[in-house]
């Protein structure tokens, strides 16, 4: 690591951001992951004052909900709200391993990044049902902005993570609010890091003061909720921080 990055990743650490509630409102996406960690920051650095919107859809990495409760705090969210909704097998809904039965594939394929098959930790309409609720909640505080950190680079290949879909969302989101028929407000989906490298991405949160060590990005930790190393998310994550030049700070089984 050179030492620039050494000096960047040391004032990361324990930063705390000041709560900012003067600034427009904003609904931001926080998974706990790193993508989610740094689009906040960018929403904060803008000016915004954050309403960090968490779901607990019964995924089996629940760790990354601690982790979210961390970094909305960390980044200085003005509320953090936390919503349980049901997409497991056992709620009539499945379809995924990381809501019902199955393995989580490790060392998917020989690259790390999209490959053409769609895999099984594919959540069906996650970002859909997501992102609708999300403008819910929006329109009741008067938020036109909405944050999502979806990436289209380094990423497992979701179809509801590409530009086109949240362009199409954003269309019928001004059409199925009250907002947006009145003419009062244009709801507008945020992807900051969509067409952003997973190295990128970890650069500008290091600027921006993101303490990636709150963040979790595996889908299969283990039991002391550590990092398999292994599953497509922790690769890509490992491949952003090696092209960074920096050490990653997330606690690994190997």
């Amino acid at each position: 690591m050179s030492h620039s990055a050494q000096t960047n990743l040391a004032r990361a650490k324990g930063v705390r951001m000041a709560h900012v509630r003067n600034g427009p409102p904003a609904v931001v996406l926080c998974s706990g992951g790193m993508d989610s960690a740094v689009t906040m920051a960018i929403a904060r650095a803008e000016g915004y004052a954050v309403h960090a919107l968490t779901f607990d859809y019964g995924q089996r990495h629940r760790v990354e909900l601690r982790a979210a409760r961390r970094v909305a705090r960390a980044l200085g969210a003005v509320k953090h709200l936390v919503k349980k909704i049901d997409l497991t097998a056992a709620g009539g809904f499945g379809g995924s391993v990381l809501t019902g039965p199955g393995r989580v594939p490790h060392r998917r394929h020989s690259r790390t990044g999209a490959s053409a098959a769609i895999p099984p930790t594919y959540v069906p309409g996650r970002n859909l049902i997501f992102l609708s609720l999300a403008v819910a909640y929006a329109e009741i505080l008067g938020a036109a902005d909405i944050f999502i950190g979806v990436n289209a680079i380094d990423y497992s290949g979701y179809p509801d993570c590409r530009p086109e879909f949240i362009r199409a969302f954003e269309r019928t989101a001004r059409l199925a609010t009250k907002a947006g028929v009145e003419g009062r407000m244009k709801t507008r989906i945020r992807t900051p890091v969509i067409r952003m490298t997973k190295a990128q991405i970890i650069r500008k949160g290091l600027a921006l003061g993101v303490d990636f060590s709150l963040t979790h990005s595996c889908y299969d930790p283990d039991a002391r909720g550590r990092a398999c190393g292994q599953c497509d998310a922790c690769r890509l994550r490992l491949k952003g921080f090696r092209e960074a030049g920096i050490n990653d700070p997330a606690q690994y089984v190997k």
